[in-house]
């Protein structure tokens, strides 16, 4: 009776490794992805970017990023200027941005529920307009450009009122998941991104940035 009982705990810890490496979404807790916008200012209203730097690590952590030395600080962390960004920032490390040869690589990190502005790129000092694509490695994103109004299909993308009043001028998303490639249909055209239930990592691979030809519908936004 033993062996039996031994051998039946033998197949269940064999059954729940199998079943957590088939789906390791399972074995993780949600709640590490749970933010409000307050962690992220001080008292006087001031972004903290260490405090945004420590959402984005907690994200790596969740769907187990691989973390490289010296990373935390290679991060680039932005709320447009506009004070809320649990629902409208973005986060990310630019590996490479040759302007010379025209090719770049980017990862970007988008919190659950928030919103990477919407912008366009424009041929500015000397480089062509941006063309870029995006590789879905973790989560989901919400990636919206150019196309046929679907917004209504997707009641969970909620645009924040601190972007442009609550509006976009491009109303077509696609949810892209783990393997996924999208990239702009047209160049120079405007497009954003919305992080899902457990945020999004990506990889952008374009021909080059130039952060003066990058232009948004909302004034307000740096």
């Amino acid at each position: 009776m033993k062996k039996l009982l031994f051998i039946m705990s033998l197949v269940m810890l064999s059954y729940s490794t199998v079943t957590a490496q088939a789906n390791p979404a399972s074995a993780k807790d949600i709640s590490n992805l749970q933010f409000t916008n307050s962690q992220f200012y001080d008292s006087n209203g001031n972004f903290l970017k260490e405090k945004a730097k420590d959402a984005v690590m907690q994200l790596l952590a969740y769907h187990q990023y691989p973390v490289f030395e010296g990373m935390r600080e290679k991060i680039n962390v932005t709320d447009y200027g506009v004070g809320n960004f649990a629902k409208l920032g973005l986060s990310s490390i630019t590996f490479v941005n040759n302007e010379k040869e025209h090719y770049m690589l980017m990862d970007i990190f988008i919190l659950p529920g928030q919103m990477l502005g919407e912008h366009r790129h424009i041929a500015a000092a000397g480089n062509p307009a941006k063309m870029e694509g995006w590789l879905i490695k973790y989560g989901s994103s919400y990636i919206a450009g150019i196309g046929e109004d679907n917004t209504a299909n997707f009641p969970q993308v909620v645009i924040p009122q601190e972007h442009w009043e609550g509006k976009t001028s491009s109303k077509h998303i696609t949810e892209a998941k783990p393997g996924d490639f999208l990239n702009l249909l047209e160049k120079g055209s405007y497009h954003w991104q919305f992080g899902g239930k457990e945020g999004a990592i990506l990889s952008e691979a374009a021909n080059v940035h130039t952060p003066s030809g990058v232009k948004r519908p909302d004034p307000k936004m740096k």
